[in-house]
């Protein structure tokens, strides 16, 4: 099978190199030269040739993930798409491609997560998602560094939120509901983003998605004069500090509560970031290699099988990658 990846950035380079390893022929498509062990193309992703691709990868930063899939929807392809760009794929025009998106950490594995909890509960009563990848210790500066695209960083930032209030969507001002959460023994902060994107639409009275930065972070943003290149600079990605992402997707419905925990810390160079997120998508890419998972039509990560979902959840933990699953039922609990 011949697999086209699209940016090789650290999450990309990630990928690609997985699913080289893993025995597919693999052409990676960048505008920047990149290393790596596939077949590499220095060309522009949306117009590059992609006729002879059996299925795309769409990894190009979000401000141009959009664009880029609108090149590729007319011609019929099969697209795995984690561009994360403001402008969903549900939201391309009229075209012959058939897409998975959103299949990352989060969105991605949470959409999963909750996916299982809404099949074997019914309706639920509150999804709340806590999530963010940072430095192992804080600093006095920043206490950050950006793991993927610092623009996507501060889109999110900067992009009202969608949330689910009494059954309906609103929306709200981003970095609201800041607060304190214990964040697996670390104080950190927590506030809203538009993280939820396809999850909106899934019957629950209360829903939202939080990032998670050390205390002191986002106040400096929300006061900062740095022009955004700048920020750039100073959240730079220092492959030498150490680091983790931490996730908490936590679900409410028909009286009982699950709770998953996702904790990485890289391994063998590769950061937390690109490992949480690379093997998800990584897995999906295999699932759909191995089967057809889709024959038309744009896809969030909730339409996955559930057979499919654990595999997912089986590739990371067998990555090293933590997952830990708590349920509490009447005042009981089985992990």
């Amino acid at each position: 099978m011949r697999i086209h990846c699209l940016g090789g950035g650290l999450v990309g380079s990630f990928v690609t190199r997985k699913l080289h390893e893993a025995g597919f022929e693999v052409h990676l498509f960048d505008i920047v030269q990149r290393e790596t062990h596939a077949t590499f193309h220095l060309l522009d992703a949306a117009s590059a040739d992609h006729r002879a691709a059996d299925l795309i990868v769409n990894m190009v930063p979000g401000e141009v993930g959009h664009s880029v899939l609108q090149a590729l929807h007319p011609h019929g392809h099969r697209i795995v798409d984690l561009s994360f760009s403001e402008t969903t794929p549900d939201q391309l025009p009229k075209g012959t491609s058939t897409v998975l998106w959103d299949v990352g950490i989060a969105p991605g594995l949470s959409n999963m997560l909750v996916a299982l909890a809404h099949r074997e509960l019914g309706a639920l009563e509150k999804v709340s998602i806590k999530v963010g990848g940072n430095p192992a210790q804080p600093d006095n500066e920043w206490s950050y560094m950006a793991p993927f695209s610092p623009h996507d960083v501060i889109a999110e930032y900067t992009r009202a939120a969608r949330v689910v209030r009494d059954g309906e969507m609103v929306v709200v001002p981003a970095m609201s509901d800041l607060h304190s959460i214990d964040a697996s023994g670390r104080t950190m902060d927590a506030f809203l983003t538009d993280g939820l994107r396809s999850l909106i639409t899934l019957p629950a009275r209360t829903m939202g998605e939080y990032t998670v930065r050390w205390p002191g972070h986002i106040q400096r943003y929300q006061t900062t004069q740095l022009h955004p290149n700048e920020l750039l600079d100073a959240w730079r990605f220092n492959p030498e500090r150490p680091e983790f992402t931490w996730m908490e997707v936590q679900v409410e419905g028909n009286g009982q509560t699950r709770t998953w925990t996702v904790e990485d810390e890289g391994k063998d160079g590769d950061s937390s970031m690109a490992r949480t997120t690379g093997l998800v998508t990584y897995a999906c890419v295999v699932a759909w290699s191995q089967e057809d998972l889709f024959t038309e039509g744009i896809h969030p990560p909730e339409d996955l099988p559930s057979e499919v979902i654990y595999k997912v959840i089986q590739t990371l933990q067998s990555e090293g990658v933590m997952i830990q699953a708590n349920e509490t039922q009447t005042g009981s609990s089985t992990t």
